[in-house]
């Protein structure tokens, strides 16, 4: 299917600039309100008594203007205090509105900058709080979360295309050996590792479409108990908990929830194959209870502690992230412990899915301690 095509923005017609906007109405007030000033002024002076001035002595001559001369003179003065005015309030509103619009310029030009792809610039507008520094840290704070998200996208599509290119390489390699030497060929055993392979690739591509599809559709949410779909997903786990020698202990108390039972489920059994993947050799066990969350009134929490080894706890944040596993990008070298680094990032997908809050914290004496904590019913 191709891509739709990239709508452009309707051109819009070109009018005054919003700091020329502002200077006419700078001087618009200012002249407005120097007319009315003028104007009282004008008004009062016609209340002045007209009758000639005298001088108490004859003999002085006294040349004293009327009150007409004086409005007339009055309306020259005021005609050029009014030209004086509106150059002053024009001159000064321009550059008053190009200091109040500066903030604008520099989001704009950061706004220019992020739709080329440069995401690291930031605002970082100085001045006390007003809406524009508002405005300046709402944008910085939209262009962290995007950079993190265009980051996280491409470390996803690398790493989606690295596990999805390794069963594929496999079983190139393996089938170039036996077609280079067919007749000293193990047909069972090249046709099992085939079989392990190509079902390693559905897996990690199931796992895929599933993250993608938490990611856009909302879950269908019923009345369900938490500890009863943990009951499940231990069950779906009990042949793999007896294969590695893991010893499982649990004390599933009611924790009544509302959400998906099919999604909880899932992601109860992909913290529990963490829990048991990511163990000791030998003498490993999982903790395993549901009930009220003392951390969180109204809320119930499952959660899943494990041995295994000590985890550094500035590690530990992104274990969620897509194909990280315990040990890094390096998958396990026993068949059985190995994993395809989606299963957390898909608990924590589904948790969020739930309006959830998913805690990973490293267990004292090594392994993990997993919390998933959800609203009541």
């Amino acid at each position: 299917m191709s891509a739709p095509p990239r709508t452009r923005p309707v051109p819009r017609p070109r009018r005054l600039t919003a700091r020329l906007r502002l200077t006419l109405s700078y001087t618009l007030f200012a002249v407005i309100t120097g007319t009315l000033c003028l104007a009282v002024v004008y008004i009062g002076m016609r209340y002045i008594p007209n009758y000639p001035l005298t001088s108490s002595n004859p003999r002085d001559r006294l040349s004293a203007p009327s009150r007409q001369e004086i409005l007339r003179s009055l309306l020259t003065i005021s005609g050029y205090a009014l030209a004086l005015l509106t150059a002053v309030g024009t001159i000064g509103g321009w550059f008053i509105a190009g200091r109040v619009l500066r903030p604008l310029q520099d989001i704009t030009s950061a706004a220019h900058r992020a739709a080329g792809g440069a995401l690291e610039h930031r605002i970082a507008l100085a001045g006390p709080r007003d809406e524009f520094t508002d405005l300046s840290d709402a944008f910085d704070e939209m262009l962290e979360r995007l950079q993190r998200s265009f980051d996280a996208q491409q470390r996803f599509a690398a790493n989606a295309s690295h596990e999805l290119r390794t069963p594929l390489a496999i079983t190139r390699t393996m089938l170039q050996v036996a077609a280079a030497d067919p007749a000293h060929q193990d047909w069972t055993t090249l046709v099992t590792r085939l079989q392990d392979t190509n079902q390693r690739g559905i897996e990690i591509s199931e796992a895929l479409l599933q993250l993608a599809d938490l990611g856009h559709t909302a879950p269908e949410l019923e009345p369900l108990d938490l500890a009863h779909t943990t009951r499940d997903a231990l069950a779906a786990v009990q042949e793999e908990a007896a294969a590695l020698g893991v010893t499982v202990t649990t004390d599933c108390r009611p924790a009544p929830a509302t959400g998906n039972p099919v999604l909880l489920r899932q992601a109860a059994v992909n913290l529990l194959q963490n829990a048991l993947r990511h163990n000791l050799p030998t003498g490993g066990s999982v903790t395993v209870t549901t009930g009220a969350d003392p951390a969180g009134p109204g809320r119930v929490r499952l959660t899943v502690t494990n041995t295994g080894p000590r985890l550094a706890p500035e590690t530990v944040p992104t274990l969620t992230e897509p194909f990280l596993r315990g040990r890094g990008r390096t998958a396990q070298s026993d068949p059985a412990r190995r994993g395809h680094g989606l299963g957390l990032a898909i608990v924590a997908a589904i948790t969020d899915a739930h309006h959830g809050d998913l805690g990973l914290t490293p267990a004292p004496g090594g392994g993990l301690h997993a919390t998933l904590s959800l609203p009541a019913r």
